[in-house]
C-alpha cells in the first residue's frame, strides 16, 4: 500500500523544518532591514547635520559682514554636492531668505505645518528639541524620499554686536537652517540588502531543507520503510522475515523487538500448524485407544459374566461328579472284596482311573469356583513324577490306538532323591491340566 506524499512523516518533517526556517529567516530579514534602515537613517541624519554645520560655519563670516551674495553662493555651491537636494535659511517669521532654489526666495511657509510646528510650539522650547523632532522624511513628486534637517541659528555675541544688522541680545534664535538630503542611495542600499538577504535566506532554507531531507531520508525514512516492509511481510504471512537495521537508535531497537516478535509468532504458528496437521492422526490414535479400552471393558464384562457362569456351572457339576466319584470307589472296593481278584485287576485300575479323573474334574470345578471368587492358588508338596504318570495313563489308550510307544526317561539326582521321588511345591491339578 503506497502512502500519499503528504502523509509521509519524512515529507511533513522537511516541510515543517522549511516553514520554521522561512519564518525565522523572514523575522531575521525584517529585523535586519529595520536595523539597517535605522542605521542608514541615522547616518544620513549625521551627514545632513554635518553639512548644516559646515554651512553655518562657512557662512558665518559673510553673515556678520552682511554679504548676502557670498552667503547665497556658498549655499548654492554646497547644494550642488552629491546627495544634497536643497538648502534653505528661514528667519523667525518663516520667510525663506536664502535657498538653493532661487524661485522660493522670500516665500513664507506655513508655520503650522508639520515641519514647522515643532519649532513654533510655545510649549516646547526650541533648544530642547530632540534629533527625531529636528528630522523629517518626506516624498517628492517623483516618489523619491528626502530627509530634511533643521538646525537652529543661535544669536551669538558676534551677531548681536555687529554694526551691520545688530540684533537684540534678548533674542535667542535668529532663524533656522534647513538642509535636505536625498535618501535614494539609502533606499537603494536597503532594497539591495533586502534582496540579497531574501535570496541568501532562500538559499539557506533550500540548503538546510536539502540537508535535513538527506538526514531524514537516511536516518528516518529508510528505516521506516524497512519497518513498514517488515510489517507488510508479516501481514502476508511471512513470519520468518527479519528487518536489517544496524543503528542503535530508537528505530534500531524497534527493529530488534520486531524481529523477536516475528520469531515468536513464527514459532507459535509452526506449533499450531503441526498441531493442526497431527490433529487427525492424534484423534485416530485416541479413537483406537478408546476402541481398545472399550474392547477390554467388554472382555472384562465377558470374563465377569463367565466367572458368574463358571460359578453356576461349577456348582451344578459338583453334584454329578461327586456321584461318579462315590460310585466308582464303591465298585472298585466291591471288586477288590470279590474272590476273583486277579481277573478284576484291570477293571479295578479303570475304576481307580475313573475315580481319579472324577476327582480331577472336581478340582477343575473347584478352580473355576476359585477363579470366579478371585481366590489364591493352593500350592502343596507333590511328586511331579506321579503327576506325569497320571497324565500318561489318561492318554495311554489314545497312544495304543495310534500305535505310539511312549518312553519315559526321568533324569534326577539319585543322591538327593534316593527313593526315586521328585518333589516340588506346585498345584498338581493345574500341572496335570497343562500336561494334558
Amino acid at each position: 500500500m503506497k502512502t500519499k506524499l503528504w502523509n509521509r512523516l519524512s515529507f511533513r518533517l522537511i516541510v515543517s523544518i522549511s516553514v520554521i526556517l522561512v519564518f525565522i529567516l523572514a523575522v531575521y530579514t525584517y529585523i535586519s532591514i529595520n536595523n539597517l534602515d535605522e542605521y542608514l537613517t541615522r547616518h544620513s541624519f549625521i551627514n545632513a547635520y554635518n553639512i548644516s554645520e559646515v554651512i553655518k560655519k562657512s557662512t558665518r563670516y559673510s553673515m556678520l559682514l552682511n554679504r548676502r551674495e557670498d552667503v547665497h553662493q556658498i549655499i548654492k555651491t554646497i547644494g550642488t554636492e552629491e546627495g544634497v537636494r536643497g538648502v534653505r535659511i528661514y528667519n523667525k517669521q518663516g520667510t525663506i531668505i536664502f535657498s538653493t532654489d532661487t524661485t522660493e526666495l522670500f516665500h513664507k511657509v506655513d508655520l503650522t505645518a508639520e515641519a514647522c510646528i515643532v519649532c513654533h510650539n510655545s510649549s516646547i522650547p526650541l533648544n530642547t528639541l530632540t534629533n527625531q523632532n529636528k528630522m523629517r522624511i518626506f516624498t517628492t513628486p517623483g516618489d523619491q524620499r528626502v530627509l530634511g534637517l533643521i538646525n537652529p541659528i543661535y544669536n551669538e555675541t558676534d551677531c548681536s554686536s555687529a554694526d551691520c544688522h545688530a540684533h537684540s541680545p534678548k533674542i535667542q534664535f535668529l532663524g533656522v537652517l534647513d538642509v535636505m538630503v536625498s535618501l535614494n542611495q539609502l533606499d537603494s542600499i536597503k532594497t539591495e540588502t533586502a534582496k540579497t538577504t531574501i535570496i541568501n535566506s532562500a538559499l539557506i532554507t533550500i540548503i538546510i531543507a536539502f540537508a535535513c531531507g538527506v538526514f531524514v531520508l537516511l536516518l528516518v525514512n529508510i528505516p521506516i520503510r524497512k519497518l513498514t516492509k517488515g510489517i507488510d511481510e508479516v501481514g502476508k504471512g511471512n513470519l520468518n522475515y527479519k528487518i536489517s537495521i544496524a543503528s542503535r537508535n530508537e528505530l534500531g531497537l524497534m527493529a530488534v523487538r520486531f524481529n523477536e516478535m516475528s520469531a515468536k509468532l513464527d514459532s507459535a504458528y509452526n506449533e499450531i500448524k503441526d498441531w493442526s496437521e497431527n490433529l487427525n492422526k492424534k484423534v485416530h490414535e485416541k479413537s483406537e485407544e478408546l476402541k481398545n479400552i472399550y474392547s477390554q471393558v467388554i472382555q472384562i464384562e465377558k470374563l465377569a459374566s463367565l466367572g458368574k457362569l463358571s460359578a453356576t456351572v461349577a456348582h451344578e457339576l459338583n453334584n454329578p461328579l461327586e456321584g461318579i466319584l462315590t460310585y466308582s470307589k464303591l465298585i472298585a472296593r466291591k471288586l477288590k472284596e470279590s474272590s476273583d481278584n486277579g481277573s478284576n485287576s484291570k477293571l479295578i485300575d479303570y475304576l481307580e482311573l475313573i475315580s481319579d479323573e472324577s476327582s480331577r474334574c472336581g478340582k477343575i470345578v473347584k478352580d473355576l469356583l476359585l477363579f470366579s471368587s478371585k481366590g489364591d492358588n493352593e500350592f502343596i508338596k507333590t511328586n511331579i513324577i506321579d503327576v506325569v504318570n497320571k497324565s500318561i495313563n489318561l492318554i495311554d489308550h489314545h497312544l495304543e490306538m495310534h500305535k505310539i510307544n511312549l518312553i519315559k526317561e526321568y533324569q534326577f539326582d539319585s543322591t538327593r532323591s534316593p527313593d526315586g521321588d521328585l518333589n516340588i511345591y506346585c498345584n498338581p491339578q493345574k500341572i496335570q491340566q497343562a500336561l494334558m
